[in-house]
């Protein structure tokens, strides 16, 4: 199997890997899925991610996603090459340090990802997935704060003190009504991946939603390398609303109760210490 044989026969995949007829090296790829590199016979390098078992559209959401971002010409994305039940197949990126110059650029492109034809209402075509969580993707023509407080936190809130938050939220308190945009929608650090002249989109939980929530998640974990000046290459390609900074909590709350809901009790502090700027 060679990369044109596989573009042309993407369901045969399977069939090659159960007969070893594909050299597979095990690789980093989050901590859902099997990850590997497949090496096939003309040398080419593919980026395979498996999970025995998957929710049903599990792998087709990340597919539909990924294709409908690569779709604007912006952002780098890698291309689908097999999407099956069990398992996606993606173009190989080779990785490499981040650098200034990089982080600017993609500043810069996810400013033009995020202004490309923006789809008339939040939500998306398909269901939606972040990690193994259900993510409702229901087309929803809202304000931003009833969309993000119902759709967004409601679903994984077991809280009173995020309900508070949801609920102000909700009612506009902190502003930041704007149309939907293209979005990743689960753009922690992890989810980027550096490469020698540009930064790759991978992993995306994508939906029309508010660009922020973007914006918000590369600032997670530690935050993306370079992030100040990815900040403003963004900003100076397409300005942020005013009141910005104090939404960045409301959009952060989001990923930390999903991951609650994943991994636990670990994450509980950091969902209160969101949930009291909040309320």
């Amino acid at each position: 199997m060679d990369l044109a044989y596989l573009r042309a026969h993407p369901t045969h995949l399977p069939a090659f890997l159960t007969h070893q007829r594909i050299r597979e090296t095990p690789v980093s790829g989050g901590s859902i899925c099997v990850a590997q590199r497949l090496t096939l016979d003309d040398g080419a390098s593919v980026f395979a991610k498996s999970l025995p078992d998957p929710p049903a559209g599990f792998f087709a959401a990340e597919a539909a996603g990924l294709r409908w971002l690569r779709e604007t010409h912006t952002v780098a994305v890698p291309e689908v090459l097999a999407g099956l039940p069990s398992m996606l197949a993606l173009e190989w990126i080779d990785p490499a340090p981040p650098s200034v110059a990089t982080a600017e650029r993609f500043g810069r492109e996810l400013a033009a990802m995020h202004g490309f034809e923006p789809p008339s209402v939040f939500g998306a075509e398909w269901t939606g997935y972040i990690g193994r969580l259900p993510l409702d993707n229901t087309p929803t023509r809202a304000t931003w704060g009833e969309w993000f407080a119902e759709y967004r936190l409601r679903p994984y809130i077991d809280d009173q003190l995020v309900e508070r938050a949801a609920d102000r939220i909700a009612a506009g308190v902190f502003g930041g009504d704007e149309p939907p945009a293209r979005i990743h929608g689960d753009l922690w650090p992890g989810n980027l991946v550096w490469a020698a002249d540009r930064a790759w989109l991978v992993d995306p939980a994508a939906h029309g939603g508010h660009r922020e929530t973007d914006l918000a998640f590369l600032a997670l974990f530690g935050g993306a390398p370079h992030l100040d000046r990815i900040l403003a290459a963004y900003r100076e390609t397409r300005p942020l609303a005013d009141g910005w900074r104090e939404r960045v909590a409301a959009h952060q709350l989001h990923l930390m109760l999903v991951h609650v809901r994943l991994f636990g009790a670990a994450y509980r502090g950091e969902v209160g210490s969101l949930a009291r700027k909040l309320s």
